[in-house]
Protein backbone atom coordinates (compact mmCIF):
# COMPACT_ATOMS: atom_id res chain seq x y z
CA UNK A 1 0.00 0.00 0.00
CA UNK A 2 2.87 2.28 0.41
CA UNK A 3 4.33 1.45 -2.97
CA UNK A 4 0.81 2.40 -4.16
CA UNK A 5 0.81 5.77 -2.91
CA UNK A 6 3.60 6.32 -5.82
CA UNK A 7 1.55 5.29 -8.32
CA UNK A 8 -0.31 7.50 -10.95
CA UNK A 9 -2.67 4.19 -13.04
CA UNK A 10 -2.07 5.55 -16.25
CA UNK A 11 -4.30 4.29 -19.07
CA UNK A 12 -3.42 6.32 -22.25
CA UNK A 13 -4.13 4.24 -24.98
CA UNK A 14 -5.42 5.38 -27.97
CA UNK A 15 -8.35 2.80 -28.38
CA UNK A 16 -9.83 2.53 -24.69
CA UNK A 17 -13.21 2.07 -23.66
CA UNK A 18 -15.64 3.00 -20.87
CA UNK A 19 -15.06 -0.43 -19.37
CA UNK A 20 -11.47 0.53 -19.73
CA UNK A 21 -11.59 3.20 -17.88
CA UNK A 22 -14.22 2.32 -15.49
CA UNK A 23 -11.87 -0.83 -14.42
CA UNK A 24 -8.91 1.60 -13.70
CA UNK A 25 -10.80 3.59 -11.43
CA UNK A 26 -11.92 0.40 -9.47
CA UNK A 27 -8.45 -0.32 -9.43
CA UNK A 28 -7.44 2.64 -8.34
CA UNK A 29 -9.73 2.61 -5.29
CA UNK A 30 -8.61 -0.54 -4.19
CA UNK A 31 -5.52 -0.61 -4.09
CA UNK A 32 -5.15 3.02 -3.45
CA UNK A 33 -3.21 4.88 -6.08
CA UNK A 34 -2.08 8.37 -5.96
CA UNK A 35 -4.21 9.19 -9.11
CA UNK A 36 -5.93 7.70 -12.29
CA UNK A 37 -4.20 9.60 -15.42
CA UNK A 38 -6.14 9.63 -18.14
CA UNK A 39 -6.59 11.46 -21.63
CA UNK A 40 -8.49 14.44 -20.94
CA UNK A 41 -11.62 13.21 -22.66
CA UNK A 42 -12.11 10.48 -19.81
CA UNK A 43 -11.57 13.36 -16.91
CA UNK A 44 -15.06 13.97 -16.27
CA UNK A 45 -15.93 10.10 -16.09
CA UNK A 46 -13.37 9.63 -14.03
CA UNK A 47 -14.00 12.27 -11.67
CA UNK A 48 -17.54 11.14 -11.72
CA UNK A 49 -16.51 7.61 -10.34
CA UNK A 50 -13.94 8.71 -7.51
CA UNK A 51 -15.99 11.40 -6.43
CA UNK A 52 -15.53 10.96 -2.16
CA UNK A 53 -12.16 8.63 -2.64
CA UNK A 54 -8.37 9.94 -1.72
CA UNK A 55 -7.53 9.38 -5.65
CA UNK A 56 -6.93 12.09 -7.74
CA UNK A 57 -7.69 12.54 -11.24
CA UNK A 58 -4.53 13.51 -13.60
CA UNK A 59 -4.47 14.35 -17.32
CA UNK A 60 -2.55 15.01 -20.53
CA UNK A 61 -2.03 18.23 -21.41
CA UNK A 62 -0.42 18.62 -25.45
CA UNK A 63 -0.11 14.94 -25.41
CA UNK A 64 1.99 13.61 -26.38
CA UNK A 65 4.33 15.88 -28.67
CA UNK A 66 3.97 19.55 -27.15
CA UNK A 67 3.76 20.67 -30.35
CA UNK A 68 0.80 23.05 -29.27
CA UNK A 69 0.43 26.29 -28.79
CA UNK A 70 0.53 28.07 -25.74
CA UNK A 71 -3.33 29.33 -26.27
CA UNK A 72 -4.40 25.47 -26.63
CA UNK A 73 -2.56 24.07 -23.94
CA UNK A 74 -3.66 26.87 -21.46
CA UNK A 75 -7.78 26.01 -22.94
CA UNK A 76 -6.99 22.39 -22.61
CA UNK A 77 -5.38 22.42 -18.85
CA UNK A 78 -8.85 25.03 -18.01
CA UNK A 79 -11.04 22.51 -20.00
CA UNK A 80 -9.72 19.68 -18.11
CA UNK A 81 -9.36 21.55 -14.61
CA UNK A 82 -13.48 22.56 -14.92
CA UNK A 83 -13.87 18.64 -16.02
CA UNK A 84 -12.79 17.55 -12.43
CA UNK A 85 -8.35 17.02 -12.73
CA UNK A 86 -6.59 18.18 -10.05
CA UNK A 87 -3.09 17.21 -11.73
CA UNK A 88 -1.91 18.34 -15.23
CA UNK A 89 1.00 16.58 -17.06
CA UNK A 90 2.44 18.93 -20.09
CA UNK A 91 4.34 17.86 -22.42
CA UNK A 92 7.21 20.14 -23.40
CA UNK A 93 8.08 21.44 -26.95
CA UNK A 94 11.07 20.00 -27.48
CA UNK A 95 11.98 21.49 -30.52
CA UNK A 96 11.67 24.55 -29.13
CA UNK A 97 13.57 23.16 -26.05
CA UNK A 98 16.65 22.41 -27.97
CA UNK A 99 16.54 25.85 -30.25
CA UNK A 100 16.49 27.80 -26.54
CA UNK A 101 18.99 25.56 -24.59
CA UNK A 102 21.26 26.27 -27.59
CA UNK A 103 20.87 29.96 -27.51
CA UNK A 104 21.44 30.27 -23.86
CA UNK A 105 18.90 31.37 -20.96
CA UNK A 106 19.41 34.67 -21.39
CA UNK A 107 18.53 34.17 -25.28
CA UNK A 108 14.84 35.74 -26.41
CA UNK A 109 13.91 32.45 -27.21
CA UNK A 110 14.72 31.00 -24.07
CA UNK A 111 12.96 34.05 -22.20
CA UNK A 112 9.85 33.52 -24.42
CA UNK A 113 9.32 29.71 -23.54
CA UNK A 114 9.86 30.48 -19.42
CA UNK A 115 7.27 33.44 -19.80
CA UNK A 116 4.90 31.00 -21.89
CA UNK A 117 5.08 28.20 -19.46
CA UNK A 118 5.00 30.88 -16.12
CA UNK A 119 1.83 32.40 -17.77
CA UNK A 120 0.20 28.87 -18.31
CA UNK A 121 0.96 27.80 -14.68
CA UNK A 122 0.29 31.04 -12.88
CA UNK A 123 -3.61 31.24 -14.36
CA UNK A 124 -4.01 27.21 -13.44
CA UNK A 125 -2.89 27.80 -10.32
CA UNK A 126 -4.99 30.82 -9.78
CA UNK A 127 -8.11 28.92 -11.45
CA UNK A 128 -6.85 26.54 -8.66
CA UNK A 129 -4.38 26.64 -5.91
CA UNK A 130 -4.11 23.05 -4.97
CA UNK A 131 -3.99 21.85 -8.94
CA UNK A 132 -0.73 20.03 -8.96
CA UNK A 133 1.26 21.12 -12.42
CA UNK A 134 4.21 18.51 -13.78
CA UNK A 135 6.12 19.32 -17.15
CA UNK A 136 6.92 16.30 -19.07
CA UNK A 137 10.49 16.86 -20.65
CA UNK A 138 10.88 13.40 -23.44
CA UNK A 139 14.36 12.72 -21.72
CA UNK A 140 14.64 10.41 -24.57
CA UNK A 141 15.18 13.40 -26.76
CA UNK A 142 16.91 15.42 -24.93
CA UNK A 143 20.70 15.77 -24.53
CA UNK A 144 22.22 16.45 -20.65
CA UNK A 145 22.70 19.90 -21.02
CA UNK A 146 19.13 20.29 -22.33
CA UNK A 147 18.04 18.19 -19.57
CA UNK A 148 19.50 20.26 -17.51
CA UNK A 149 17.83 23.87 -18.84
CA UNK A 150 14.44 21.94 -18.99
CA UNK A 151 14.46 21.37 -15.13
CA UNK A 152 15.82 25.00 -14.55
CA UNK A 153 13.01 26.26 -16.88
CA UNK A 154 10.13 24.16 -15.62
CA UNK A 155 11.78 25.45 -11.84
CA UNK A 156 11.40 28.93 -12.74
CA UNK A 157 7.89 28.39 -13.68
CA UNK A 158 7.06 27.49 -10.57
CA UNK A 159 5.78 23.32 -11.44
CA UNK A 160 5.50 21.12 -8.80
CA UNK A 161 7.28 18.15 -10.35
CA UNK A 162 9.47 17.38 -13.67
CA UNK A 163 8.47 14.46 -15.73
CA UNK A 164 10.76 11.94 -17.60
CA UNK A 165 8.99 10.83 -20.54
CA UNK A 166 5.34 10.44 -21.87
CA UNK A 167 5.95 7.26 -22.49
CA UNK A 168 5.10 7.37 -26.63
CA UNK A 169 8.85 8.64 -27.53
CA UNK A 170 11.71 6.14 -28.06
CA UNK A 171 12.43 5.82 -24.53
CA UNK A 172 11.15 5.79 -21.21
CA UNK A 173 12.38 6.80 -17.61
CA UNK A 174 15.49 5.99 -16.56
CA UNK A 175 17.29 5.82 -13.39
CA UNK A 176 20.20 8.12 -14.25
CA UNK A 177 17.82 10.86 -15.58
CA UNK A 178 15.90 10.84 -12.03
CA UNK A 179 18.96 11.25 -10.53
CA UNK A 180 19.86 14.05 -13.06
CA UNK A 181 16.41 15.84 -12.64
CA UNK A 182 15.86 15.45 -8.71
CA UNK A 183 20.07 16.71 -8.22
CA UNK A 184 18.55 19.63 -10.74
CA UNK A 185 15.08 20.48 -9.38
CA UNK A 186 16.34 20.34 -5.37
CA UNK A 187 14.41 18.45 -2.60
CA UNK A 188 10.88 20.69 -2.89
CA UNK A 189 9.83 19.55 -6.19
CA UNK A 190 8.85 16.16 -7.38
CA UNK A 191 9.91 14.00 -9.82
CA UNK A 192 7.69 11.98 -11.96
CA UNK A 193 9.26 8.73 -13.61
CA UNK A 194 7.06 6.92 -16.22
CA UNK A 195 7.56 4.85 -19.02
CA UNK A 196 8.72 1.52 -18.89
CA UNK A 197 8.03 0.75 -15.41
CA UNK A 198 6.50 -2.52 -14.83
CA UNK A 199 8.07 -4.35 -11.69
CA UNK A 200 8.76 -3.78 -8.33
CA UNK A 201 12.26 -3.84 -8.57
CA UNK A 202 11.67 -1.33 -11.61
CA UNK A 203 9.55 1.05 -8.81
CA UNK A 204 11.92 0.91 -5.98
CA UNK A 205 14.84 2.13 -8.43
CA UNK A 206 13.22 4.71 -9.61
CA UNK A 207 12.27 5.73 -5.72
CA UNK A 208 15.59 5.56 -4.88
CA UNK A 209 17.10 7.43 -7.50
CA UNK A 210 14.60 9.91 -6.53
CA UNK A 211 11.36 9.51 -7.81
CA UNK A 212 8.67 11.06 -5.38
CA UNK A 213 5.64 9.91 -8.48
CA UNK A 214 5.70 6.91 -10.80
CA UNK A 215 3.61 6.78 -13.98
CA UNK A 216 2.83 3.30 -14.81
CA UNK A 217 0.39 1.24 -16.78
CA UNK A 218 1.20 -1.61 -14.76
CA UNK A 219 0.18 -0.74 -11.55
CA UNK A 220 -1.56 -3.67 -10.23
CA UNK A 221 0.81 -5.97 -10.93
CA UNK A 222 3.79 -3.76 -9.62
CA UNK A 223 1.89 -3.93 -6.10
CA UNK A 224 0.41 -7.53 -6.21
Amino acid sequence: MELAKYIDHTFLKPNGSPADIAKLCREAKKYGFASVCVHPCEVARCAKLLKGTNVEVCTVIGFPLGQNTPETILFEAINSQEDGATELDFVINVAQTKVACAKGPESKEAQMQLASWKTINQTIKESNSQTLTKLILECCYLTKEEKIYACKMAKSAGFDFVKTSTGFGTGGATVEDVKLMRKMVGKKMGVKAAGGIRTKSDALAMIKAGATRLGCSAGVAIVK
